[in-house]
This record gives structure tokens, C-alpha cells and sequence, in this order.
């Protein structure tokens, strides 16, 4: 029972990332917005977290898959479907000399990204007091 307790507490932390990497995105859209960056260091600001982002999101699918947990695995196939969709075509970077007809869009994108963040965040964290519970009630 202590593998499930570092399984979520794990499962925590790579949420948390992944929700930092997401308010940081938008922060940097949010500057180039208001003229406080320019359109080639936002978007290199951004790109550079993008790869990172999926692999963690995969690694965290494929940890769910792994240990068995279906419905987490349910949970966050989708986004990892799309993420690899987005990768194939070519369209997961932000383009410098179309930034700004994107914006309002990717701010969107980035917005529902972090609405699902919390989402699992939110279960996360319930599914690991669970966990802990359920522990104390076997010793």
C-alpha cells in the first residue's frame, strides 16, 4: 500500500509541473499581449517548454497505464491523443510572424489546458488522502 501513497504523491507533483509550465505559457502570451516582450523571445520562451510538457503528460498516461489506475489512464489519453496529433502536423510551436493573429486563441488553448490541469489536480489529491486513509486503516 505505500507503492499507491508514492504513486499519487508522485502523480502530485508531475501535476503541479505541468500546471506551472501552463501559467508560465500564458503569463509570456499575456506580456507580448501588453507589449512587455517581443514575438521572438515569447515564442521561444514557449516552444522551449512545449516538448518537455508532452513528454511529462505521456510519461504521467503511461505511468496511470502501468499501475493500472484505468479511469486516470482514461482521464488523460485524450489530451495525450491530441498532443500527439498536434506533434505529427507539425502545429505544437507557436510561429513568430503569426503570434499575434494567433493570440487570443492560444490564450484559449492555454486556459482550458490549465482548467484540465485542475480538474486532475483536484483528483489527484483526493484519490492520494484516499490512499493515505487507507493505509492507516491497515496498520
Amino acid at each position: 500500500m505505500a507503492w499507491e501513497v508514492l504513486l499519487w504523491l508522485l502523480a502530485f507533483f508531475v501535476v503541479v509541473g505541468l500546471l506551472c509550465i501552463q501559467v508560465y505559457q500564458l503569463m509570456c502570451l499575456s506580456d507580448l499581449e501588453f507589449d512587455f516582450i517581443n514575438p521572438y523571445d515569447s515564442s521561444a520562451r514557449i516552444n522551449r517548454l512545449v516538448i518537455p510538457e508532452f513528454g511529462i503528460q505521456g510519461g504521467l498516461c503511461l505511468l496511470f497505464l502501468l499501475t493500472g489506475h484505468w479511469f486516470m489512464f482514461l482521464i488523460s489519453a485524450p489530451l495525450v491523443f491530441y498532443h500527439f496529433q498536434l506533434y505529427k502536423s507539425g502545429k505544437h510551436l507557436l510561429d513568430v510572424t503569426e503570434i499575434f493573429n494567433l493570440l487570443n486563441g492560444e490564450k484559449k488553448y492555454r486556459m482550458i489546458k490549465i482548467g484540465y490541469y485542475l480538474i486532475l489536480f483536484f483528483i489527484v489529491i483526493f484519490r492520494m488522502l484516499l490512499a493515505v486513509f487507507e493505509e492507516e486503516d491497515y496498520e
